[in-house]
């Protein structure tokens, strides 16, 4: 019997900011913002209908910038999905719903994306916990994204 489950996938990755929680999550609540540091190295993004609540939803457009290879999950170049806040708890969790507007199965299900905001003395320790991604996202470029997002937010916030 084949387990259903096989193509489950968790990725992860971490990092202290020198910024307070409260910071680093209002970063989150704000369209402008959050289209400033989210799109990795590479890519530059653009939100629409963004609502900032449990059970809120927004649209995010990434494009790969021209001297980037792009190989989009929508087209050529862009990567389109819709994002879906499921829980919001101020300076502590953020989990979003991510869905990829694509036409390859490769791309197809739901992502569950949890941002723990975790104060130490430091700063503030970020985690950023992808569960479900699907088996089109290579997880070498996954890492080196997620890696890029958390570089972008510290030099948002700091």
């Amino acid at each position: 019997m084949t387990n259903v489950f096989s193509d489950n996938r968790t990725d992860t990755a971490s990092r202290v900011i020198m910024a307070e929680p409260q910071t680093i999550y209002q970063a989150f609540l704000n369209p402008k913002s959050l289209v400033s540091w989210l799109p990795p190295k590479g890519m530059s993004g653009h939100i629409d209908n963004f609502d900032p609540r449990e059970g809120g939803t927004y649209n995010m457009t990434l494009t790969y910038e021209e001297d980037q290879p792009s190989s989009g999950k929508t087209s050529e170049n862009t990567d389109v999905y819709q994002g879906k806040f499921l829980e919001l708890v101020p300076d502590k969790r953020i989990v979003q719903l991510v869905i990829f507007v694509s036409e390859s199965p490769d791309f197809t299900g739901e992502m569950i994306q949890k941002w723990l905001l975790e104060s130490i003395t430091e700063g503030t320790r970020v985690t950023i916990v992808c569960e479900n991604v699907p088996k089109g996202i290579r997880k070498e470029d996954h890492d080196l994204g997620l890696k890029s997002t958390l570089e972008n937010l510290a030099i948002f916030v700091e």
